[in-house]
């Protein structure tokens, strides 16, 4: 990063970590290495939509001027540019900085560049991602990274590549912290389930008007209550697993380990809450998890649709107790699905009523 100016020192150190704004900027870049698939993806959601965040019908929350190549209402060139080129000089305060996609490495690119996004006025040459990023983050009041390219690096970094990419915090530090005092917000997915984004998003614009705490993140960054439980103890399917009940092809609503699902061990709640509407989510549509959300991605979970290394000791443990298991319930099953014998139509009534108490 280049180093901070002395009034963006001034301005961190004089931001109140509770906002109290009635305004922010959102500056959305998605020129990273990116298939700008999170941006069609929000695009999707409900809990709240996006539109209705920008029309400001979301109570207590600050007016929020959205900037966007795709959702933005303006036109593009110097007009779409004009809010970034002020906010890098700090003229445009506070705002919120969100990227989507990874960031490359422009440090071994030779005589070319990666990523740009737009032109220097003064040159005309093209401005890396990488430039803009070393003026926006030190100045913006939170910053996020939207899907998995941007927060870990994703399908860009992975082993192999040669554009040196990774996630903005690996390219900030992890120690970085935003004006309004908040390391980088990772919200994970590829694409990101658009409800989570949102809903973080929507959090932060409270904690930014001051009528909320900061979002409470976890180790790797994430939003704890929408990361802190696995895929598999939110899949419609996790019973079936407990029994050593497993899939084995693709048109079976049962456990897809065997199969290659990561469930058991990825952090991701997209089972829980769907995908669109609360409906959809890779294993309820029969889709195994390949990990999507989890930093080791895609590298560490490769190749997909074998089963798991963990997935032959797992399943093979627990299939004597699943079997044992699966007998008992089966029994209690058939029990459960009998009436009481005293319901009856006969004359002499057996559902063991004392006379004794009749008034």
């Amino acid at each position: 990063m280049t180093a901070m100016d002395p009034g963006t020192m001034e301005a961190r150190r004089g931001a109140e970590p509770g906002g109290g704004f009635d305004e922010i900027h959102v500056l959305w870049i998605s020129e990273g290495m990116s298939c700008d698939g999170d941006t069609v993806s929000v695009t999707a959601a409900s809990q709240p939509a996006i539109e209705d965040v920008v029309t400001g019908v979301v109570p207590g929350l600050p007016k929020v001027h959205l900037h966007n190549k795709v959702l933005s209402p303006t036109v593009g060139g110097e007009e779409f540019l004009a809010p970034f080129r002020a906010a890098a000089r700090g003229d445009l305060a506070p705002f919120i900085f969100v990227l989507e996609g990874s960031v490359p490495n422009e440090k071994i690119n030779g005589d070319g560049y990666w990523t740009s996004f737009g032109n220097d006025p003064d040159t005309g040459e093209p401005m890396t991602l990488n430039r803009w990023i070393d003026m926006l983050a030190p100045r913006a009041w939170a910053t996020v990274a939207v899907g998995t390219c941007a927060t870990y690096g994703g399908i860009h970094a992975m082993a192999g590549n040669p554009t040196g990419c990774m996630g903005l915090v690996d390219y900030l530090g992890w120690d970085y912290r935003s004006t309004g005092g908040l390391p980088i917000v990772n919200i994970p997915g590829c694409p990101v389930q658009p409800d989570n984004f949102m809903e973080t998003l929507t959090w932060v614009l409270y904690h930014a008007a001051g009528a909320a705490p900061p979002p409470p993140l976890d180790e790797m960054l994430r939003p704890q209550w929408l990361f802190g439980k696995t895929v598999h103890e939110g899949c419609d399917r996790g019973s079936y697993y407990e029994q050593a009940d497993f899939a084995g092809d693709y048109n079976s609503p049962k456990c897809q380990v065997k199969i290659g699902c990561w469930g058991p061990v990825v952090n991701c709640n997209v089972p829980k809450r769907g995908w669109m509407g609360g409906i959809g989510g890779c294993p309820n549509v029969g889709g195994i998890c390949i990990a999507c959300t989890m930093p080791g991605f895609p590298d560490k979970f490769m190749p997909f649709m074998d089963m798991p290394p963990g997935g032959h000791l797992s399943s093979m443990m627990i299939k004597p107790y699943g079997a044992f298991v699966r007998r008992l319930r089966g029994l209690t099953n058939r029990t459960a699905n009998r009436e009481p014998r005293w319901r009856h139509n006969r004359e002499a009534l057996t559902s063991g009523f004392d006379p004794r108490w009749r008034p």
